[in-house]
């Protein structure tokens, strides 16, 4: 079973006796990442406008602040890092409009998360699948909706699961090889992963623990094969410590990046989540909810990828525990480093969650989601290289890790999973499986991944390709129901007049009316103002207020300057109003 991960394969003679032939691979990888883009285009063509906010309004106008437009004032929200609005930068430098910056954006994703194709081949390719069941199998897996529903998003999870996997891709090459370049290449993705979310955080502590364990690791090769290795160990040992140093490096610049970006955007403090964490830390209450919860995001792990997550699950621990062909367990470091991201993933990020009152709570996939395609891909190499008893098996484990994890989930919430709030976009999933968009049931979902998880193996039994052609099928038919089928684009309209000028709200605005605001406004920075206190500064068009409910119109703002137009509306159950100056002209 060990021998399943990471495998290398032998050169043959043959081979290379054959005459050379022109390489097409790179123009079939290259065709296939565009098929992969064209597909995300597909899934997000409706989208014109954040949806999924406070996160997209959050990432889009760090964008913007990174693009040298207007900030805002997002004091008080989960702090939402830098790494990720910097790649959506140049939509701001094409376009002004909201709608255009936001079609852009859905480019942007889909052209960072298609590389999950040839990635995906790469890590095939070292599990020893030959080239074209290879090819067909990772474009198929880029094609989860784990990896695919969140491009339709300005959400950092559109991009994190292709930086995962790079990470792992350039770490496994390290380990194999050794190389400076590999190993700071390695170090440089892991801490740009911190960049894009705290998540990352935790997968660039995994990183340096494991590069500081190359660095330290002591050779127990016999005396005369250490001989004739003892060049190549010392360069291994002194490029993971290159590794560590860049990795430091990077943590020291990300942070230093963070600071910039909090300093301007959040000028009053983020939400501090530090209690939720040490009250998680230090009592019983506190780890049954993070250990609960991190049972719950496994479940969600495997039941989202159609079982497949929960094989590479299996394959990995029995790597990590079983005999492995390569010497000094450098075999054991990927599936060490493989796990110790994703339970360190689940348990932290259970931990510092709110309880929100919603299923959410409980089963959650897409602080997972990054890590999906690698259990996945590990998943399919298992499969397709096992005899069919080692099948059998890798099958049978995952239905009990998800069974006994589903369990976990439904024992500690009980009659919360139906009384929680149920939000559709944290269950894409689990929607298609139990073909149900306003309800989660979790033993549905869970029979019909593992029923999807025998019919691969019956596909396996017919050929390789056959495992792809169902693969891409379920994938394209959750997609298909998740995203729907209409083709209409509708621009959402601006909240407010769009009149020139500055525009102000009201200190004790609804935060939730601020998010609304801050997006179509692209012009300025909202300015927080009392009106309590007098007229609004020189320069200002615009003033947006709370209304009360039941409130007279009129009556919102009292000291407003004569002739201010009023335009009411509602977000989110809060009402307010929108006092335009006459002197202001209209924005077309």
């Amino acid at each position: 079973m060990a021998q399943l991960i990471m495998r290398l394969r032998p050169a043959s003679e043959a081979a290379a006796s054959r005459p050379r032939r022109r390489n097409v691979l790179p123009w079939i990888l290259a065709a296939g990442w565009l098929g992969q883009v064209l597909i995300r285009l597909w899934c997000a063509r409706t989208r014109t406008g954040p949806g999924a906010n406070p996160d997209e309004t959050g990432y889009l106008i760090a964008a913007r602040w990174l693009a040298g437009g207007p900030g805002g004032d997002l004091s008080g929200n989960t702090f939402y890092q830098g790494g990720y609005p910097l790649l959506l930068t140049p939509a701001y430098w094409l376009a002004d409009d909201p709608v255009t910056v936001y079609t852009l954006v859905m480019a942007i994703n889909a052209l960072v998360s298609a590389a999950a194709f040839p990635l995906g081949y790469l890590v095939l390719r070292r599990m020893a699948v030959t080239r074209r069941p290879a090819l067909a199998l990772a474009w198929a897996a880029a094609l989860f909706p784990a990896t695919t529903f969140f491009g339709a998003y300005a959400l950092t999870d559109a991009v994190l699961p292709v930086i995962v996997l790079g990470w792992i891709v350039l770490l496994e090459r390290f380990v194999r090889t050794g190389g400076v370049y590999w190993a700071a290449g390695s170090s440089l993705v892991a801490s740009y992963a911190y960049a894009v979310h705290t998540r990352g955080l935790v997968l660039l502590c995994v990183h340096t623990a494991a590069l500081l364990f190359l660095a330290v690791q002591k050779d127990h090769t016999a005396p005369k094969a250490a001989a004739a290795r003892t060049g190549r160990v010392v360069a291994r040992r002194l490029a993971a410590r290159a590794g560590v140093g860049a990795a430091v490096g990077g943590y020291v610049a990300v942070s230093a990046f963070h600071g910039l970006v909090q300093a301007s955007l959040y000028p009053e403090g983020v939400r501090d989540l530090s209690g939720n964490i040490e009250a998680r830390l230090t009592t019983l209450d506190g780890q049954l909810w993070a250990w609960s919860g991190a049972a719950g995001q496994i479940w969600y792990l495997i039941v989202s990828t159609w079982g497949l997550a929960g094989v590479g699950l299996v394959a990995l621990l029995a790597a990590l525990c079983g005999r492995l062909r390569e010497s000094h367990g450098m075999g054991r470091v990927i599936p060490a480093v493989v796990l110790a991201s994703t339970f360190g993933v689940a348990y932290t990020s259970s931990a510092a969650l709110s309880d929100e009152h919603r299923v959410g709570n409980f089963a959650y996939g897409r602080y997972l989601s990054c890590l999906a395609l690698v259990h996945a891909l590990i998943g399919i190499g298992a499969l397709v290289r096992s005899t069919g008893r080692q099948r059998a098996g890798l099958a049978a484990c995952a239905a009990a890790i998800m069974a006994g994890s589903g369990a976990w989930v439904a024992l500690y919430a009980g009659d919360r999973l139906r009384t929680s709030h149920f939000i559709g976009f944290d269950f894409p999933e689990t929607s298609f499986l139990t073909a149900d968009r306003n309800a989660f049931h979790l033993t549905t979902a869970s029979v019909s991944a593992m029923g999807l998880l025998a019919a691969f193996l019956v596909l396996r039994r017919l050929h390789v390709l056959a495992v792809a052609a169902g693969l891409l099928a379920v994938s394209l038919a959750a997609m298909t129901f998740i995203v729907g089928t209409s083709t209409k684009r509708v621009a959402p309209a601006s909240p407010i007049p769009l009149a020139a000028g500055r525009v102000a709200i009201d200190r004790s605005l609804s935060w939730g009316v601020r998010i609304i605001l801050m997006y179509p406004v692209w012009w300025t920075r909202l300015e927080r103002v009392d009106t309590r206190t007098g007229p609004p500064g020189p320069g200002v068009c615009t003033v947006v207020v709370n209304r009360p409910a039941g409130t007279d119109v009129g009556a919102s703002w009292p000291r407003r300057p004569a002739g201010w137009t009023a335009t009411t509306g509602d977000s989110w159950g809060h009402g307010w109003v929108a006092w335009r100056a006459p002197s202001c002209p209209r924005r077309r």
